[in-house]
């Protein structure tokens, strides 16, 4: 297996080409991904580092001209460090993997191997976008999960707050979804403050969007919407009493990202969501900026009997304002 190796050696396998491969790749992160809800930049070190500055505003009292002004200390600054979680998945080529897709001296034998590494890389790369996918989701939950289910990050903890609830009794057909929806909303604001909202998106579980979308108050609203409106799958989003709800899809081995009643209401068009990546763990990226992917090959050094085709993220996801996440629960 001489000859895979000098395959192996041609610069289409070098990290640099790899990576810039597998960031080209179709990227299918999931709903929260295309929704471009999470700000993302890369950063050079491994840890990432939060500052918040917890400033206050108060009315002023009224005074003579000439005595003392009301006092106001500075604004209180705290920094919290994250470490970023490091992600990589890696698989083997053999030799019967290889075998038919290129022949000794031949020029498009570097081809071949390529539509072999492409499609393992394709497969890597499905995994850590399924995996960031769930991080996000837990950001905005505000427990960030490692694939054990073990926490990685208690943002309610991390940040020294609580999370914010808000009752809805689908049950009821008396319960007025649309005054909710305003509760929800300004729970949100007044936990943002200042801080610019284009709009708000519920992500929905089975049961939950079901029974919404089947509540009274709701089916008589829709009514009087757009026929193109009440044509198309309400599933994928529709807006009521200024919330967009949507009925979020995904899950792995059967364990889905938002139980069947669960539901969580999220501003939309602020920059309270944030992915940061590091750099990979390789000696030739340190202290550069982080990209989303990277990718390279390894050649069994003794006998070169196999081929490692390695595929790493490392993504830090957080939602920095845990509380303008609204949790609904429902009411009784």
């Amino acid at each position: 297996m001489s000859s895979l190796i000098n395959i192996f050696n041609n610069d289409a396998f070098t990290l640099m080409s790899l990576t810039a491969a597998i960031n080209k790749m179709p990227h299918k992160p999931g709903r929260i991904g295309s929704l471009g809800l999470f700000q993302s930049e890369g950063i050079t070190t491994d840890v990432a580092v939060i500052e918040e500055l917890d400033g206050s505003i108060a009315l002023v009292q009224t005074s003579q001209p000439g005595a003392p002004a009301a006092t106001v200390g500075g604004d209180k600054r705290k920094v919290r460090s994250f470490v970023v979680p490091h992600l990589k998945k890696e698989s083997t080529i053999l030799p019967q993997h290889v075998q038919g897709v290129r022949a000794f001296g031949s020029e498009n034998a570097t081809e071949g191997v390529q539509a072999v590494v492409a499609q393992r890389q394709a497969k890597l790369k499905g995994d850590l976008d399924v995996t960031l996918e769930r991080h996000r989701v837990g950001a905005i939950k505000g427990l960030v999960l490692d694939a054990d289910d073990s926490t990685l990050f208690n943002l309610f903890t991390e940040f020294g707050v609580s999370q914010q609830t808000a009752e809805i009794d689908l049950n009821s057909d008396g319960e007025e979804i649309r005054r909710r929806c305003v509760e929800i909303q300004r729970l949100s604001e007044n936990e943002l403050g200042a801080e610019a909202v284009t709009g708000y998106r519920a992500f929905c579980g089975d049961t939950f969007f079901d029974q919404l979308v089947e509540h009274p108050d709701v089916k008589e609203s829709l009514k009087y919407q757009e026929s193109q409106t009440l044509r198309k799958d309400l599933r994928k989003g529709f807006e009521y009493g200024g919330i967009t709800f949507e009925n979020y899809r995904g899950s792995v081995n059967g364990t889905k990202f938002f139980a069947d009643a669960e539901c969580f209401v999220v501003p939309e068009g602020t920059g309270i969501f944030i992915t940061r990546y590091a750099p990979a763990k390789f000696l030739d990226t340190v202290n550069t900026v982080g990209l989303p992917y990277y990718s390279r090959v390894a050649i069994d050094p003794q006998m070169q009997e196999w081929a490692k085709v390695h595929a790493q993220s490392n993504p830090l996801n957080l939602c920095t304002r845990p509380r303008a996440v609204i949790k609904v629960v429902q009411g009784s």
